[in-house]
């Protein structure tokens, strides 16, 4: 088991398959440190691999609306508070990420697409990070993504299936879901 574990991700929104990554990152260590991509508008940029992880829908939720979504969930399965940690992870800017991660941690990773495989190279190859991939599948058998969950609730349709309780009631309490809903009509247009 490792003593300290890096996971990170967007986040926007958080979903059923981010906390099987978040668990099984957990269950590799001692103390998990969770990573928010794009954690301000500064720190988000347009990569050829993956554009539209840059636009306005696609990042609803600010960081501390992202914290609070994961502090909750991860508590509501069990995970004591001491026993991780959630700050902000500018994988756009990876000169930046050592301001706010253990640099002797493992570093944990999925990987689906070329995005995933960018970001590989750049904690394994550029910042010489220990990289453990969790695992690798393609899209198509990733399963459910918050750009799904998003245009659940643009067009109205069911998506409290696809998230922790914990998340849900947060979204519905903070009336997000109309946020989020106003940044893809916006879009839309």
């Amino acid at each position: 088991m490792d003593k300290v574990g890096v996971i990170h991700g967007r986040f926007q929104l958080l979903h059923n398959d981010h906390m099987k990554y978040l668990l099984a990152g957990k269950e590799r260590c001692e103390h998990l440190v969770i990573g928010i991509c794009n954690p301000e508008v500064e720190l988000t940029k347009y990569t050829s691999s993956n554009p539209h992880r840059s636009t306005k829908s696609a990042n609803p939720l600010t960081y501390f609306e992202r914290m609070e979504c994961i502090k909750y969930a991860m508590s509501e399965a069990g995970i004591k508070q001491e026993e991780f940690d959630i700050v902000p992870f500018p994988i756009n800017f990876p000169e930046k990420i050592y301001n706010y991660v253990p640099l002797d941690a493992k570093y944990y990773m999925t990987i689906y697409d070329e995005w995933g495989e960018e970001k590989l190279r750049s904690l394994k190859n550029d910042l010489k990070l220990d990289v453990e991939i969790l695992w690798r599948v393609t899209l198509e058998e990733k399963g459910i993504s918050a750009s799904d969950i998003r245009k659940c609730i643009q067009e109205g349709k069911e998506w409290k299936q696809f998230v922790p309780n914990a998340v849900y009631r947060y979204i519905i309490e903070h009336n997000l879901d109309k946020r989020i809903k106003s940044f893809l009509d916006e879009d839309s247009k």
